[in-house]
């Protein structure tokens, strides 16, 4: 294994995570798709270059894309934000 292979690993290890201990569902969506693509380039280095672009246009994309979809249609980035807007107002 090289050096950048392993840098790799520790990379998908830290995002696995923190994508399971953030609070913040938008966070952690873009976590995910932090993984994803860090997942398809550790793809490429073990050349499955087939694998990669899967993993980068179903992994990054269409599910991140859904998710986003999903938090926008049960209102859940709205909520977050007038949360953080009220946590702010009662700090000042």
């Amino acid at each position: 294994m090289t050096l950048f292979e392993g840098i790799l690993l520790a990379f998908l290890i830290i995002c696995a995570i923190s994508v399971s201990v953030t609070r913040n569902l938008l966070a952690s969506i873009i976590i995910f798709m932090g993984f994803s693509l860090i997942m398809s380039v550790l793809w490429l280095t073990l050349e499955a270059p087939d694998l990669a672009i899967t993993e980068a246009a179903v992994g990054a994309g269409v599910t991140s894309l859904l998710f986003f979809a999903t938090l926008k249609k049960i209102h859940a980035i709205k909520a977050e934000d007038a949360k953080r807007e009220e946590d702010d107002s009662d700090e000042e």
